[in-house]
């Protein structure tokens, strides 16, 4: 092992043993990396939006999910919701302090991906090449 890979490891308290039954990493990585989450939040980095403005803004995201995710991105207290009491009720969404603190560690991870795409791309048609009967997508 690297002197950097021991260096790491012993800053990182490992989740999991009897030590540490839940550190609560999972739950956190399990709202704020999923797939819709990630989406609303680079959204809302620009701006406070309406409903329908995310809707727009996130290509293949059902009503239903969208609904459920700024709730999930609410109760976290990751995302504020407005409800202004007009005919009908306008709502109005918008990344809270700690919302936007997420901000810059998501564009780093949009960056990586964006830069390493076509990289990733060509090892995954080289595996399926090598393994034609997997079943990973």
């Amino acid at each position: 092992m690297s002197d950097s890979h021991i260096q790491v490891t012993t800053l990182i308290e490992p989740c999991g043993l009897d030590e540490h039954p839940d550190c609560g990493i999972r739950d956190v990585l399990t709202r704020v990396g999923d797939k819709w989450s990630v989406l609303v939040i680079v959204e809302l980095a620009s701006g406070i939006r309406r409903f329908r403005e995310l809707q727009r803004g996130i290509d293949g995201i059902s009503q239903r999910m969208l609904t459920l995710t700024v709730r999930r991105l609410e109760r976290d207290g990751l995302v504020t919701r407005t409800v202004y009491p007009t005919v009908p009720a306008q709502v109005t969404y918008e990344l809270t302090a700690l919302g936007s603190s997420l901000t810059d560690l998501v564009k780093q991870l949009a960056d990586w991906s964006l830069d390493h795409r076509e990289t990733i791309g060509r090892s995954r048609a080289h595996y399926d090449a090598q393994h034609p009967d997997n079943e990973i997508h």
